[in-house]
């Protein structure tokens, strides 16, 4: 950094953010729904300048914004998510990203048993897609954050002897008589 150059207090677009779920999503059951909205937390701190500006434990929310449930003939289940934003300080801050999961098809198994049993494939499904609790998340900051540091206050620095006032001189020579 140059000397007389003031440092660049902004959150910059694209900053990596480390998350993590903080609620399993899966599509088993057929109960996840597109719109749904997720909690997940900040796993790594993130700094500006050697300064923390998105502290670990953050709360964040994401959508999921696609799914497919198992199915038939081997259908395996699909989910796909975005991260929304991250909250510090009462503040929102915009995130982008997505993840998504694809259950195990099933399409082998059908193959097999529909030629020896055709009404086999019928029965045959793939897996449920899952994210398990405490996944990792990659997301990415999207809008350009200004940031304000407080400034550093010197410490107090309190002399090793104070010299005695003469008010205080006097009182005690008046008590000690």
């Amino acid at each position: 950094m140059q000397v007389g150059v003031a440092p660049d207090n902004t959150l910059r677009t694209g900053t990596e953010v480390q998350l993590k779920l903080s609620e399993p999503l899966s599509t088993k059951g057929k109960t996840l729904r597109v719109g749904y909205h997720f909690q997940m937390e900040v796993a790594e701190a993130v700094t500006v300048n050697n300064q923390v500006v998105i502290p670990a434990g953050s709360p964040a929310t994401g959508e999921v914004t696609e799914v497919r449930n198992k199915g038939m003939w081997g259908k395996s289940g699909h989910l796909t998510a975005s991260i929304l934003y991250v909250r510090v300080n009462g503040r929102q801050i915009r995130l982008s990203g997505t993840f998504d999961d694809k259950g195990v098809t099933g399409t082998a198994g059908v193959v097999a048993a529909v030629a020896f049993v055709p009404v086999v494939g019928f029965f045959t499904t793939g897996t449920s897609a899952s994210v398990p609790l405490g996944a990792p998340v990659k997301g990415f900051i999207a809008e350009d954050v200004p940031l304000t540091f407080a400034q550093a206050t010197a410490p107090m620095v309190v002399p090793a002897t104070v010299p005695a006032s003469p008010v205080l001189l006097k009182a005690a020579a008046s008590t000690s008589k």
